[in-house]
């Protein structure tokens, strides 16, 4: 296995030979300024139903069975009636074993043996058994080429973020939700925010004028460790990989792009336009496996001028904690629910209920199932809804901070949305995986005397 001692910016955005450059199926490359952002005057709340309406059954297939795909196949079911999961898809027997399991235990629902399929071929199976709706809820690494064959398939779609792990795989997923937007296809990521009244309602005042105009933002997510696997002997690379993926860039993206994505697409939901550059850095201390790192902080510039910072840890024994501070020229906002003066006073507060008191007007529902609500009243209505573009973007830009971590040095957006990054193997066998070595990430050349 090839072992590197640091790492350049050359070598990252240019040493994969997969990739294009230029039009993707249709797509222009954007510049970093062409996210629209509303007139103030405009912002107002979507409507949010806490139950979609009733309409004929859906069949919905799960690619990828594990802890938060079962989770999702429940919060399809709970969203509305006439829902079903029909059809399982996964590379281990064991995952769909135990995802079966669960089902039947939380909502009685059995899965007939011949719609359970193993194997990294099983999503095609599961998108051509007859479903309407595919939830993709793998590791982040496959998400572009099953978005792909589910809207060549015209399937709607529900799909967990990240949706990539490299601008390669973003590109990928570009083409395919712009050529959904042309079948009517309705797509939701598993970005929460977006969904939740209290988000919402706060981002709506800041955009309205309340505390003056956006200028800057903090954000954190400092919390603990991650689960991660030992090797077993009788596993192979592939093997030991797919079951420790949160711990394998490929897979994953690491941290900044698999978890910390939350808060920095919370970010780019209010300044409404990407960064043009990202500087930053990053390291590890403390993970036991796989090739990432413990925390990232990264500098993001914006063509005016106006900088945001984002910082992320996973170490057990911190201080934990998150901050989604939006500042402004007359306060700042905790996106959460928050306003304040520049004084630091509370100007204004999201209502919060007593468990006691029930107010249609300002419940907030578990936004893991208000998603999947939204997903099926527009594809009942017939009033698509698609939010892949979103979500490719702010995968870009976690990956863009990544990229600069890793090397030390500052990335442009268009340096990364050109790039010719791809990370995995080629073709997907259980057995021995090459050039995919255990090894961390170092920014910058040694030090010498």
């Amino acid at each position: 296995m090839e072992k590197k001692t640091f790492l350049s910016r050359r070598n990252f955005l240019k040493e994969s030979t997969v990739g294009s450059i230029g039009l993707i199926g249709g797509i222009p490359l954007i510049n970093a300024c062409t996210s629209q952002k509303n007139d103030k005057d405009d912002i107002k709340l979507p409507q949010l139903l806490d139950q979609a309406p009733d309409g004929k059954i859906l069949k919905a297939g799960l690619i990828g069975c594990g802890g938060r795909g079962t989770g999702a196949a429940i919060n399809f079911l709970d969203a509305g009636p006439n829902l079903q999961i029909v059809a399982l898809g996964d590379v281990f027997q064991d995952k769909i074993d135990s995802c079966r399991e669960q089902l039947k235990k939380e909502r009685n629902v059995e899965i007939a043996d011949e719609n359970c399929f193993v194997g990294f071929d099983s999503y095609q199976k599961v998108i051509d058994s007859g479903i309407d709706v595919v939830l993709l809820c793998t590791p982040p690494h496959f998400r572009p080429a099953h978005v792909e064959a589910s809207v060549d398939a015209e399937k709607h779609i529900f799909m967990e973020k990240p949706i990539a792990v490299d601008p390669f795989g973003v590109r990928k997923v570009l083409a395919a939700v712009k050529r959904a937007k042309t079948l009517n296809l309705s797509i939701v990521s598993g970005t929460i925010r977006r969904v939740q009244k209290d988000y919402l309602e706060t981002r709506r005042r800041v955009l309205n004028g309340e505390i003056g105009e956006i200028n800057g933002a903090h954000i954190i997510r400092n919390g603990g460790a991650l689960w991660f696997r030992n090797r077993k002997p009788e596993w192979s690379d592939m093997e030991y990989m797919l079951r420790n993926w949160v711990n394998f860039c490929w897979l994953s993206g690491d941290h900044i792009t698999e978890q910390f994505i939350h808060e920095i697409d919370v970010m780019n939901w209010y300044m409404g336009k990407y960064p043009v550059k990202a500087s930053g850095w990053g390291g590890r201390q403390r993970r036991v496996t796989g090739d990432q790192y413990d925390f990232f902080s990264i500098e993001y510039l914006y063509e005016n001028g106006m900088r945001t910072h984002c910082a992320a840890r996973q170490i057990n024994g911190c201080s934990d904690g998150k901050v989604e501070q939006i500042n402004c020229s007359n306060g700042y906002a905790d996106a959460s629910g928050k306003l304040f003066d520049k004084k630091g006073n509370v100007i204004w507060e999201y209502p919060r209920l007593d468990e006691k008191e029930s107010s249609t007007e300002w419940n907030v529902k578990d936004p893991y199932e208000q998603e999947h609500v939204n997903l099926v009243s527009a594809i009942r209505t017939g009033k698509a809804i698609n939010d892949g573009e979103d979500q490719a973007y702010s995968t870009l830009v976690t990956i863009m901070g990544r990229i600069a971590a890793y090397t030390g040095k500052d990335i442009t957006w268009d340096e990364i949305l050109n790039s010719d990054i791809y990370l995995g193997p080629k073709t997907y066998v259980m057995g021995p995986v090459a050039n995919i070595p255990e090894t961390i990430p170092i920014a910058g050349i040694p030090n010498k005397e």
